[in-house]
């Protein structure tokens, strides 16, 4: 039997289905409730049960157990046992959410193309890290520089976090990664970080648009409105140089096919004569405007190198986009590193 609860102060409201605890199905329907560690240790999830029945799946720990002693639920732990109505604060946006130095294990490493290294990072036993779908966060290196990447994983899937790293020219970390990076080594990082995120308050249709390894967020975005069931229609274009540049291609198609709500188009700026392409070429932010010419009533995305941000930003504010409706990420490399990738950067 399905139990409501209600979080009288924002009008929020979930169905918890049986075996899911407050928080699971909190993050299911995309209500932003706090947590840490989501096994009953730290007790960041607590808030007060304002009326119905709740027991908890596991016995808490101690500092979990200090809370609940003091009047409050354990709302990653609790199960409903009857309608709830519960206070909590909410997570609504960035600065809601806890930036947390930590510790890191290297998991998994897979190489998706030639010069792309999949990571998959692990926290302490009791440490999960709570973000919004799009930010990012930041390695804290020996030398005192730091590295920032994006999440790729969406915010309910966060047993691990998932990263993807180009292998850029000059890029000494991205070097690191893939000459010299094992699984099991520690790290540590910050986050999460930035106010690149998918905003839910919205009804507009969605255009999202990566460059390279700028479909990362991205991906996180899709998988968290997949989980949450949103319907509000998403094109997303995905711009690289060549057939071997492309990743995660199948999965897109593959969602596109699964989602009524979802348009997939991959596109070439320079497809070799091997790649048989039969797709879009061109750049990237012109195909979407050849798709979309007046974006007034769209909420745009896009993530990846400064120059395809920048030109998108120009031809899609010509075309009517508002600067209160697009969101961007613009990814950092060296001079040398975006001529070996081809790119110019714009004269200002």
């Amino acid at each position: 039997m399905n139990n409501k609860v209600t979080v009288p102060a924002s009008g929020h409201s979930f169905t918890v289905k049986p075996g899911e605890t407050v928080l699971e199905a909190a993050l299911r329907e995309g209500v932003g409730l706090p947590y840490g560690c989501r096994n009953g240790a730290c007790g960041k999830c607590a808030g007060k049960l304002l009326s119905g029945e709740i027991e908890y799946r596991k016995e808490l720990r101690a500092s979990a157990r200090a809370e609940a002693d003091a009047g409050k639920a354990m709302f990653c732990q609790a199960l409903p046992k009857s309608d709830l109505e519960i206070a909590v604060r909410e997570i609504t946006q960035a600065a809601d959410v806890e930036v947390k130095t930590l510790p890191c294990r290297v998991e998994h490493m897979q190489l998706l193309t030639h010069d792309i290294m999949q990571l998959k990072l692990k926290l302490p036993e009791n440490e999960r890290l709570q973000f919004l779908a799009g930010q990012y966060i930041e390695f804290l290196l020996k030398d005192g520089k730091r590295r920032a990447f994006s999440i790729a994983n969406a915010p309910h899937n966060d047993e691990f976090i998932e990263l993807h790293i180009r292998h850029v020219p000059d890029g000494h970390f991205g070097d690191f990664v893939f000459d010299g990076l094992k699984p099991k080594t520690l790290l540590r990082l910050q986050g999460p970080l930035g106010s690149y995120y998918l905003r839910e308050d919205s009804d507009r249709p969605i255009i999202m648009m990566g460059g390279g390894t700028g479909y990362a967020p991205l991906k996180g975005m899709l998988e968290h409105a997949f989980y949450t069931g949103m319907q509000r229609p998403i094109h997303l274009y995905c711009g690289v140089r060549s057939k071997r540049d492309l990743y995660m291609d199948d999965q897109c198609s593959k969602w596109a096919q699964q989602h009524d709500n979802l348009t997939y188009t991959p596109v070439l700026s320079e497809p070799l004569p091997e790649d048989n392409w039969q797709g879009a070429t061109g750049f990237v932010h012109e195909k979407v405007v050849e798709d979309h010419p007046d974006l007034t009533n769209y909420d745009v995305y896009m993530s990846g190198p400064p120059p395809m941000i920048k030109a998108g930003m120009d031809l899609f504010y010509a075309r009517g986009l508002p600067e209160t409706q697009i969101y961007s990420d613009s990814f950092e490399y060296s001079d040398d590193a975006l001529r070996a990738m081809g790119i110019t950067k714009p004269s200002v």
